[in-house]
């Protein structure tokens, strides 16, 4: 079996500490899979298929990296990718209580599936996608989030959203 990692998320936008992550783990796994998760109950600011797409520009130099999306169960994402591992980041101890949890009920589902946590560097820690979406509702422009995320998600959100 090959060594394969699903990284599963929202990513509403991708930032720069997603894609820390994701070169991080490209560096460890023989493959990883980013999930973009549907998720509609999180009301994301930008659809499913925008989300794939800034994904897919800013993991395109990772030769590793695939992007997929999904609606299901994550256990059923992660058996439908062939893997036995679910990567999550971490960046607070507020993170860890709610990955603690995920964690378990996805192990209560199929205890075959391992689940393992990665910090982003130090420079990322503060990044999450929340910051930036909040940043561009309240009209913070392109400007205000270029170093919070790849500059091709931001050059993507200026031609979708400007």
């Amino acid at each position: 079996m090959q060594n394969r990692v699903v990284y599963p998320g929202t990513f509403d936008p991708i930032t720069n500490g997603h894609l820390d992550v994701t070169r991080r783990a490209s560096a460890i796994f023989d493959e990883v899979i980013v999930a973009v998760a549907e998720n509609h109950d999180k009301r994301p600011m930008f659809s499913v298929d925008e989300r794939v797409e800034m994904v897919k520009l800013a993991t395109q130099a990772l030769t590793n990296v695939q992007v997929t999306r999904f609606g299901s169960l994550l256990v059923e994402c992660v058996k439908e990718q062939k893997a036995r591992v679910i990567m999550r980041g971490l960046r607070a101890v507020s993170d860890f209580e709610y990955e603690l949890q995920m964690g378990y009920a996805n192990e209560s589902l199929d205890p075959e599936i391992e689940t393992i946590y990665l910090m982003p560097t130090l420079q990322y820690a503060f990044i999450s996608s929340s910051v930036v979406r909040s940043i561009l509702q309240h009209k913070g422009g392109i400007d205000k989030i270029d170093k919070l995320v790849p500059s091709v998600v931001a050059n993507y959100i200026n031609t979708k959203k400007g």
